[in-house]
């Protein structure tokens, strides 16, 4: 079995009772919501990757005014040529701030299109499960950073 180990940094930006999230492709063709961030490049620090992506995916710049806390998963997926992944994700979650820039669409990029939403219509739409962890911890500040019975 091959093992992957993929390290990425996310952003929870509140304005106004609304949460800024990046819309994914999602497996199978079948868009879902997610918020803004994604993979950290080798040598990269995660301060760094969360503040790249958000401006990637949503044309925003922002702050990154705090780390939430940090959610690791860890599954098996089909890989190639018969063979199955162990894959682990570790994702830090950043609180941020909007300091500039224009809200826009990613082009070529792993979303397809960012917006804002109500915190009241989240439960309401397709979206990963990062969306509801980051929320959690926004609302929960659990002192170690950790909402472990999100995904149950």
């Amino acid at each position: 079995m091959r093992k992957k180990l993929r390290v990425a940094a996310y952003a929870l930006c509140v304005r106004d009772g609304q949460v800024l999230l990046a819309r994914w492709r999602g497996v199978g063709g079948m868009p879902e919501w997610s918020l803004p961030g994604g993979g950290m490049e080798h040598g990269e620090d995660p301060h760094d990757t969360v503040l790249r992506e958000v401006e990637e995916e949503t044309g925003y710049r922002i702050e990154a005014t705090g780390l939430l806390g940090v959610d690791s998963r860890r599954h098996t997926v089909p890989g190639r040529f018969g063979r199955t992944v162990d894959h682990h994700g570790v994702r830090l979650l950043y609180e941020g701030r909007i300091t500039g820039g224009e809200l826009r669409n990613e082009i070529g990029g792993s979303t397809d299109m960012a917006d804002w939403h109500d915190l009241a219509t989240v439960p309401a739409l397709p979206r990963v499960p990062l969306v509801d962890t980051g929320l959690r911890l926004w609302r929960e500040r659990p002192p170690a950073g950790r909402a472990p019975d999100v995904h149950n």
